[in-house]
């Protein structure tokens, strides 16, 4: 299907230089002549949306743990009103692609812009609007105003070009769009499956090294705790601030009147920079030495444990290695010292563990986000054998869950070459470098998808090489499909 496209015949320079040329028979025009603005509200009864990067509008689920963590007040008359067909967005966002044509009647934050389309069709407009060839048009329209925030100029967004193919050419290119996005959809799907599989299969393994020990034959005792069940005779049943110097978070320097720097030399680390287990740099922020002082409670060392305490990632947690240091923390991160009776990479495994994460939750208190009390982190029991024997765990661990972290790595590295491969053929299509008019029209009707697919998943490890050469198998077998 991908080897039947073809460019079309007469092109036109753009005027645009990361655009390049588009078809020679589209029309360009600004959205001021597209978008017409609308500030309808007081109608509370309509329920909330949301106006994401990833999927634009969506319905807002205010009982999830994960997305209810934003304040919502008792009173949305004051909330601005969005009917199917219009077009939403978030200002602050708009340069990372936050908006998108609703396919829903609601309701969405007084900050964000609502727009009725006129000239082009919706769908259409949608998939083009949300592509990497637009989104950096919002980029240069935009002005910094904190980190992660920058607020959109309407006036400059206005100006920005929009290329519009004809109606029936429209409609082409959403079946086609459709239909590819539905089939590599359906491969990342299985990809996140097999993961899901990997990581039960992982967890399964772990929980039976981390509560028996190596030894089959091992003598068992009751641990006094119900979910614990029984535990090795020798080992003991400790709570996590009985294995610990101490238990402690950090603080926002600006409550002390001080301010982060994009430079400098402590890090400082928040909550959004403990994932998977690891520390990554997005948002890399900084203090000063003398912060660094005021700050003294929470200079880290390295094995202390970090434990995520607030917001959306809850319970993350991640072991501070030499390389991070010097390095301090906010308050939305805990930190555990270990003592002597455990090791920090032990104590971590224990505190990953789906049982101590599902306790987590049921702890949090639920207010304008989630949050655990240092008190409740620190009552979480687990068993706890000699450090000798933890080690022996631990290698053992490292060894058995090599050939599992490796395939988890591989499925998560064809799943973002699936979605770039995907991004890439979109934005070609929706700016008329390939002509999908032919082959839009020879293809089956595809049935809807029964079950959520594509969506967000917590992977372990970094991305690989799906193979020797660097090809990814599934990629080539959409490309080469007929």
């Amino acid at each position: 299907m991908i080897a039947d496209l073809k460019p079309y015949p007469a092109m036109k320079d753009s005027g645009v230089p990361w655009l390049g040329d588009v078809p020679e028979h589209w029309e360009i025009r600004k959205l001021r002549q597209m978008l017409n603005q609308n500030t309808r509200r007081n109608r509370p009864d309509l329920p909330l949306l949301s106006v994401v990067r990833e999927k634009g509008v969506i319905k807002r689920d205010i009982t999830s743990k994960e997305e209810n963590y934003n304040y919502i007040p008792d009173d949305l008359s004051n909330y601005k009103v969005v009917h199917a067909g219009q077009f939403a967005m978030n200002k602050m966002k708009a340069w990372q692609g936050s908006y998108g044509v609703s396919r829903y009647d609601g309701i969405v934050s007084p900050a964000y812009f609502v727009f009725d389309l006129r000239s082009v069709g919706g769908e259409f407009f949608h998939i083009a609007i949300r592509s990497g060839m637009y989104v950096p048009f919002f980029t240069q329209s935009s002005d910094g105003v904190r980190i992660g925030q920058w607020d959109l100029a309407q006036s400059r967004m206005k100006e920005i070009p929009f290329f519009i193919p004809s109606l029936p050419e429209q409609v082409a290119i959403v079946r086609y769009v459709d239909n590819i996005d539905q089939r590599i959809r359906r491969y990342i799907r299985a990809k996140q499956k097999l993961i899901k599989l990997l990581e039960e299969q992982k967890q399964a393994i772990i929980h039976r090294a981390v509560t028996r020990g190596l030894d089959p034959n091992v003598r068992l005792k009751p641990s006094g705790v119900e979910w614990l069940g029984d535990v090795p005779e020798h080992w003991e049943v400790l709570r996590v601030k009985q294995c610990a110097q101490t238990i402690s978070k950090g603080t926002t320097p600006s409550t002390e009147g001080r301010e982060l720097l994009d430079s400098g030399p402590v890090r400082f680390l928040k909550a959004e920079n403990v994932v998977d287990g690891q520390i990554i740099d997005k948002p890399l922020c900084f203090i000063d030495e003398e912060t660094n002082k005021v700050l003294r409670r929470s200079q880290l060392k390295e094995g202390d444990v970090l434990f995520v305490i607030a917001g959306a990632t809850l319970g993350k947690i991640t072991v501070i290695q030499q390389t991070s240091l010097p390095a301090n923390t906010n308050q939305a991160v805990a930190f555990v010292r270990p003592n002597q009776r455990v090791l920090p990479a032990y104590l971590a495994l224990w505190l990953q563990s789906p049982r101590i994460k599902e306790m987590v939750w049921l702890n949090a208190v639920q207010s304008a986000q989630p949050n655990l009390s240092m008190a409740d982190l620190g009552a979480f029991s687990f068993a706890v054998p000699s450090t000798a024997e933890q080690e022996q765990v631990l290698s053992w661990l490292n060894d058995k869950l090599q050939k599992i972290k490796k395939a988890i790595e591989q499925a998560t590295h064809e799943i973002s070459l699936l979605r770039e491969y995907r991004t890439r053929l979109i934005a070609d299509v929706v700016t008329g470098k390939l002509d999908v008019r032919e082959v839009a029209a020879r293809l089956p009707d595809e049935p809807g998808e029964l079950e959520p697919i594509d969506e967000p998943v917590e992977l372990n490890g970094v991305e690989e090489d799906a193979d020797d050469n660097g090809t990814d198998n599934s990629v080539k077998e959409i490309a080469d499909a007929e």
